[in-house]
């Protein structure tokens, strides 16, 4: 992006974000929140929705993810500003559509801080009862000494924040290096000391596919598959605190997913393998797989197949993971408040940083909702499918942002452009409409609520803060995102997924999600904003970007 080379006269200096991260930083930064909780529970949540075939709901799962991270990635080195996940509607679309995702987004990070705090309690309960089994819903609870730990979690994430991106940096890249080498020492002593070919097809375990295809796509977005991969956005949220976006944020988008969809489906199939005979045959078959101290699955099957050491590496690991992605989400959702504000769709405190260069009172605030998470939603099973449906929801604007832009600005420079036209962007969110709609309605009508609320407090701040609060460009946004979620609402409250009416079987979701990413899709492009408007909002764009750089400069 290109800058001006003197800052206006009479501008008061201001701490903004720093840009300490360079290519290996924001690579794990997106490594180190894929690697979380969700390598520690999906393989055998995915395995009882859909047996053996699960390997194919992380494949097809990191392709629908990388889809989407491309139109990132071409955004987020177009515009290397913090928060672009929020900031990019607004630059298309105006205030109204970047408030709706921003407030989608926001929810989305805030509740991923607590879950990845819950993965590592049930794992921890091996040594101390931070958690109950509740045999109704099949979910680990946190009990009283959990929640107690749970606040130092947090508090713990809030105070290295403090410290700024630099600090943040240095932990996170000696904690990935840790989690990359545990989760191949998993796949390498699965496969090697206790892997049973006879699993994958084996017709008394219900075979190759017990739960048929529609196991494979439920799969997808509610036994955490989706939710894991979730963390390439670092690579887009911090593009503002990078040293060089044009080659750090493709890299870090597309390497993130690549590196981590293998892993991935090496776990899986090491998994399968692994599991023992007596345990599936007392199960009866995948589906309804459980067995002895399954609170921490990978662990016990560790101990069952004779590797005990590796088993107290996984508990040990259990708490590291989680915790480095809660460490990761807690910078981010701290981020996306500081960008909201930046679009004046929230209030200006929350851009406020410190002289170390954190965003202090959007710390404040992430801190207090994650606590509140925790009292609806106390256990990791609970939570994941919401988290899952709310992030895939707000990236399904990045497609349609980076469709209009191509005709808004077609001479911006693009450092790194995706080819085929609109292929990728509308498969992009066409993928989006997928998982959300594969999640159930059990879960999706929580997060259409939670919308709803998001746009009470929208009203709210028009009304009380209209010296400041934006025009909200009605037109260029509510005619595509309000049929685009009520869309979505409809479609899921009349699928077949947890919780639906029943009315759209299997093969014609496909169809019904393509109709309405056509329709979306078509809206957008009718209603973007004129390119003055976009120039406008670019201008701005720059002009935060070149005080950031001028004011705290980039990485030695």
């Amino acid at each position: 992006m290109t800058t001006i080379d003197k800052a206006p006269e009479g501008r008061a200096e201001q701490p903004r974000l720093r840009r300490d991260m360079g290519r290996v930083s924001l690579l794990f930064a997106g490594v180190g929140s894929i690697i979380g909780s969700g390598w520690l529970f999906g393989a055998l949540n995915a395995a009882k929705l859909a047996g053996p075939s699960s390997i194919f709901s992380w494949a097809i799962a990191a392709v629908m993810i990388i889809l989407i991270g491309l139109c990132f990635a071409e955004l987020g080195t177009m515009f290397p500003v913090s928060g672009g996940v929020v900031r990019f509607p607004h630059l298309s679309f105006g205030s109204f559509a970047s408030y709706t995702m921003g407030w989608i987004t926001w929810i989305a990070a805030a509740t991923v801080a607590p879950i990845e705090v819950e993965g590592a309690l049930q794992y921890a309960t091996k040594w101390a009862h931070f958690t109950d089994f509740h045999p109704s819903n099949g979910a680990y609870t946190l009990t009283g000494l959990g929640y107690v730990i749970a606040v130092v979690a947090m508090a713990f994430f809030v105070a290295l924040n403090y410290f700024g991106i630099r600090w943040f940096a240095r932990v996170n890249n000696v904690l990935v290096w840790w989690k990359l080498v545990v989760i191949l020492v998993v796949i390498v002593g699965f496969l090697v000391t206790a892997f049973h070919g006879h699993n994958f097809s084996a017709k008394e375990y219900g075979g190759f596919a017990p739960g048929g295809a529609k196991g494979i796509f439920t799969a997808i977005s509610t036994a955490g598959i989706t939710f894991s991969f979730l963390g390439f956005r670092q690579g887009v949220e911090l593009a503002g605190e990078t040293d060089n976006p044009k080659r750090n944020v493709p890299f870090a988008v597309i390497g993130s997913v690549l590196l981590t969809g293998v892993i991935y489906v090496l776990l899986e199939i090491a998994f399968i393998g692994s599991v023992p005979k007596h345990d599936l045959t007392s199960s009866h078959g995948w589906l309804n797989l459980a067995f002895a101290n399954d609170f921490g699955p990978l662990a016990a099957i560790s101990s069952a197949i004779g590797l005990g050491w590796l088993a107290y590496v996984l508990y040990v690991d259990a708490v590291i993971s989680p915790a480095d992605t809660g460490l990761i989400y807690t910078t981010v959702t701290a981020r996306i408040s500081y960008a909201m504000a930046r679009n004046k769709n929230a209030p200006e405190k929350l851009a406020k940083a410190t002289r170390r260069g954190a965003p202090l009172v959007s710390l404040i605030v992430t801190f207090i909702v994650g606590l509140i998470v925790f009292l609806p939603f106390p256990s990791w099973q609970e939570l994941v499918g919401f988290i899952t449906s709310a992030t895939v929801l707000s990236f399904g604007s990045g497609p349609v942002v980076l469709a209009a832009m191509r005709r808004q600005i077609p001479d911006q420079p693009r450092p790194f452009r995706v080819p085929g036209g609109d292929v990728i962007p509308f498969l992009a969110l066409y993928s989006a409409n997928l998982i959300v709609y594969w999640a159930g309605w059990n879960t999706n009508w929580k997060l259409f609520v939670t919308i709803l609320i998001g746009f009470v407090f929208l009203a709210a701040f028009e009304i009380f803060d209209k010296g400041r609060a934006p025009k909200m460009d009605w037109k260029a946004g509510a005619s595509w995102v309000l049929p685009w979620i009520v869309g979505l609402a409809l479609i899921s409250w009349m699928g077949d997924y947890d919780g639906g009416r029943g009315y759209i079987g299997l093969g014609w979701g496909f169809v019904v999600n393509l109709v309405l990413a056509a329709i979306v899709y078509f809206i957008a492009l009718r209603v973007k904003l004129p390119q003055a408007r976009v120039l406008e909002h670019i201008e701005e764009a720059r002009e935060e970007s070149r005080i950031e750089a001028e004011e705290l400069g980039s990485a030695p």
